[in-house]
């Protein structure tokens, strides 16, 4: 999506930052490449210029180190230089645009910051539970993926109409319920792209490309080993 204030492409030169700040002063996110909570997590980092140690999660292979600071053993998990943890990813989303927001994420040109959280959690529960029983319906018993597709299409069509009236979810430039939602609609949309393509939402599938071709979204999704423990630092860099 269109950005105001892009910053460079992420770094991974296997070294400390060249500041020479110590990997104790800056954050430290576990992560999964392809986790569309872990995926909008790390563009909200880089929206706020937050650089942080990356440990590239394999998640039949989850560190220990990331156990032990979360328990739930779920990506994303952001462990602050004070030793406080933030496990849930849009609770790191607001708590990194909090520290900086220079693009007004939390802001957006329509609506407030509640009506995109409320935006938000018809994705994180009703989309995301159809989207599951869609693609991984092996997962579930007795899950109809036909059924679940048509229920995840009927929220679809509604975001299709919000799209209609506006090019992103609250206005003409993107926000927090963009960047959020986006990579779950992504994740519906690569299960059957042949599908989707057919479908009539126009404004959901304009709206995804222009997600697919910002800078944030392939920046966020460079591609990094493995971490294990005891692993020069990979700091994921904003700016």
């Amino acid at each position: 999506m269109t950005e105001t204030n892009p910053a460079p492409q992420p770094q991974s030169d296997g070294k400390t930052d060249p500041k020479g700040t110590s990997p104790q002063d800056r954050p430290v996110l576990y992560s999964f490449r392809r986790c569309p909570y872990a995926m909008r997590a790390r563009m909200a980092l880089l929206a706020a210029q937050i650089d942080v140690e990356l440990r590239e999660v394999v998640l039949r292979d989850k560190p220990q180190s990331m156990i032990d600071a979360s328990p739930k053993a779920t990506v994303p998990v952001l462990i602050l230089p004070d030793g406080s943890v933030i496990d849930e990813s849009l609770e790191i989303m607001v708590w990194a645009l909090a520290e900086n927001d220079p693009n007004e994420w939390l802001t957006p040109e329509s609506g407030t910051l509640d009506d995109m959280l409320s935006l938000i959690a018809q994705n994180d529960g009703p989309f995301k539970h159809h989207l599951d029983r869609y693609k991984y319906h092996t997962r579930y018993e007795n899950a109809d993926p036909a059924e679940h597709r048509r229920d995840a299409e009927k929220i679809l069509n509604r975001l299709d109409g919000r799209l209609a009236v506006g090019k992103y979810l609250f206005g003409t430039r993107p926000a927090l319920a963009d960047f959020a939602i986006a990579p779950f609609v992504r994740q519906f949309a690569n299960t059957d792209k042949d599908a989707f393509d057919a479908m009539p939402f126009v404004h959901v599938q304009r709206w995804l490309a222009d997600f697919l071709a910002s800078s944030y979204f392939e920046r966020a999704m460079t591609k990094y080993d493995q971490w294990h423990d005891g692993d020069t630092p990979v700091i994921f860099k904003a700016a």
